[in-house]
């Protein structure tokens, strides 16, 4: 399946899911609306509210207020969308989101599992996230030029590069980058050979070669 009709799927579902839980409120809302209303227009007193409202929930948590917006004094009976909502069916709605959230995981993993990967001596390295994962799929930290190196080494079918090579491509505006480069080199190999069972080898200081132990 295409990427974009895996994601175009998981909108409708998160769409479905909300939608059916917006519905399961609002139909909530209008009944208990309904039932403080009908309790307001028997009570006519606040001590006996409660005793008119006929969902048991509503006891204790509904309340009336006085509002002045409207000519006169006028009694309002209100409850918070808190208790709306834990009365409202969401079991339809749960069951979306459920599936939902399954159907993203899947899309996820598949994605991954299909990500492609270029793999060399237990070292991988993804062209999606520009990343460099280990055997246990755990990403390796290297520092921005540590990592374009390693790039280079990855992109190269023989994994050699010349010392000229990479001063180019690393230090093109330096004249003399040999002592830079073998720095680089010397804090890159440890880091390698903890993630991997890759090595860099120099071939007399005029190459440098990522190979197998």
């Amino acid at each position: 399946m295409k990427q974009k009709y895996a994601v175009i799927i998981l909108f409708a579902l998160i769409v479905a899911s909300s939608m059916t839980s917006l519905s399961s409120y609002q139909a909530t809302e209008r009944v208990v609306t309904e039932d403080m209303e009908s309790a307001l227009t028997k009570a006519l007193a606040i001590r006996v509210f409660n005793s008119f409202l006929t969902i048991e929930q509503l006891r204790g948590n509904a309340v009336l207020a006085v509002t002045t917006r409207q000519d006169g004094l006028r009694c309002e009976a209100k409850c918070s969308a808190a208790t709306i909502f834990s009365m409202s069916d969401q079991k339809p709605a749960s069951v979306l989101w459920t599936i939902a959230f399954l159907w993203g995981f899947y899309c996820f993993w598949k994605y991954r599992k299909n990500e492609p990967l270029i793999a060399f001596g237990g070292l991988a390295y993804s062209e999606v996230d520009k990343r460099f994962y280990n055997a246990k799929g755990k990403q390796v930290r290297l520092t921005p030029m540590q990592q374009q190196l390693m790039e280079m080494f990855f992109h190269n079918e023989s994994h050699q590069l010349t010392k000229v090579e990479i001063c180019d491509a690393l230090w093109p505006k330096k004249a003399d980058a040999n002592d830079t480069l073998y720095t680089l080199i010397r804090r890159l190999k440890p880091i390698i050979e903890e993630h991997s069972d890759l090595m860099i080898e120099s071939d007399r200081g005029r190459a440098y070669e990522l190979k197998i132990k």
